[in-house]
């Protein structure tokens, strides 16, 4: 007897490629993701160390406090975008290129403010009293 040959013969193979396709899909979009919170996370960890440690520099200046936010932000993997000395309160805005990302890098930015200094601190920094 021979065999009749269905209209669906070999769908198989498309239906596995499909659905190879659709797991592929759905890896990068997780991969995409992923690397967008870890650039967000990665630009706020270097904006708040940046304000953290520019902060003890305001007493000298808002030039020497944005200079040490910018060299502990470019330490930590960041651009820094903008530095803010008001009074004794210090902001930093930094950004991170988020890669992998469909498009081309995508940038994540987060801003931090620290301060205002303890009046012990700016006592010590001016040469104050040590106690």
């Amino acid at each position: 007897m021979r065999r009749r040959m269905g209209g669906d013969r070999g769908s198989a193979s498309i239906w596995v490629l499909a659905a190879g396709l659709v797991l592929v899909a759905g890896g990068l979009a997780g991969a995409a993701v992923g690397s967008a919170c870890v650039a967000r996370h990665q630009a706020r960890a270097a904006a708040d160390l940046g304000a953290l440690a520019a902060v003890p520099r305001v007493v000298e200046g808002p030039e020497p406090a944005c200079a040490r936010a910018a060299e502990i932000v470019t330490a930590n993997g960041a651009r820094l975008v903008e530095c803010r000395v008001d009074g004794f309160e210090v902001t930093v805005t930094t950004a991170v290129a988020a890669k992998s990302l469909p498009g081309g890098p995508r940038l994540a930015t987060a801003t931090s403010r620290a301060g205002p200094v303890p009046a012990a601190v700016v006592t010590r920094q001016r040469g104050g009293a040590h106690g």
